[in-house]
């Protein structure tokens, strides 16, 4: 009639593998919090600076591109840089995920949700 009891203890197990694999990801956040990467455009002329979260934290623009003639083309390279950025970061994120979860046994390129 008990004989069940016994899986208990393996779902107390992983009940506390659950919670030291949120105290990791919450450890995690804050980490991601402090990589920082960049993405460029214009060869370089345009740098924008995020963090692993995907926050913009910098934009660096080298004065020979201001002519205001070429506002557009301006306007365009901001929003490259910023975009390979946004590309750059969630790469990062995902990469600092992927080896924090290597050991649970999940399927590889599965995302988990930030």
């Amino acid at each position: 009639m008990f004989k069940g009891l016994g899986g208990m203890g393996d779902m107390a197990k992983m009940m506390a593998a659950a919670k030291d694999m949120q105290g990791k990801m919450e450890g995690l956040q804050d980490e991601l919090r402090s990589i920082t990467v960049t993405g460029e455009s214009g060869a370089g002329l345009v740098k924008a600076t995020a963090t692993a979260k995907g926050e913009l934290t910098a934009l660096d623009i080298d004065p020979s591109i201001f002519n205001a003639d070429e506002k557009e083309v301006v306007e365009d390279l901001i929003l490259a840089a910023i975009k390979d950025a946004q590309i750059k970061a969630s790469e990062r994120s995902q990469q600092e995920i992927q080896k924090l979860t290597e050991g649970l046994g999940l399927p590889p390129g599965m995302k988990l949700p930030f």
